[in-house]
């Protein structure tokens, strides 16, 4: 199992990763989303995400990013570098990247994932990036398990 440290990369660095993943004929996975306190919830979507190829990449909100979601005026809880390690500490996360964009629209373009990852919670319309994953998946979201349920039982 390679290092957490080793496994949160730049853009351009997930960008290159992919391509010789493509040149390998390895299936690419990509999900994103602000993770910002780690549950059982997001681990079975990442497992599962995972499952349906034979890399997963991970895009994390930066902390800009989340603020502008109207997550909450205490959001994010953990910053952007902190969350995404705690990914990548994951063994079925092959890499995670953050990104400062409102959606991960423009990282999914430069990706070009054969399998784009969302939560049931979202209709296939409502995915960014859609057009430039080679299929779309909406994973059932476990039910009970919330971030921002927590934060708030947590204050």
């Amino acid at each position: 199992m390679r290092p957490a440290r080793t496994k949160v990369v730049s853009r351009a660095a997930a960008v290159e990763r992919r391509r010789a993943w493509a040149k390998a004929r390895r299936k690419v996975v990509f999900t994103n989303g602000v993770f910002d306190l780690l549950h059982a919830g997001h681990v079975e979507l990442l497992e599962k995400a995972r499952g349906l190829g034979d890399a997963l990449i991970v895009g994390v909100n930066s902390d800009a990013s989340v603020r502008r979601l109207g997550k909450g005026p205490e959001r994010p809880l953990n910053r952007a570098l902190d969350r995404a390690r705690v990914l990548a500490a994951l063994e079925c996360v092959d890499l995670v990247t953050v990104f400062g964009e409102d959606t991960p629209a423009e990282l999914v373009a430069r990706l070009l994932p054969d399998v784009l990852v969302k939560g049931a919670d979202y209709r296939p319309g409502q995915v960014a990036g859609r057009e430039h994953a080679g299929r779309v998946v909406l994973l059932p979201l476990k039910p009970g398990y919330s971030t921002t349920a927590l934060a708030r039982k947590l204050r």
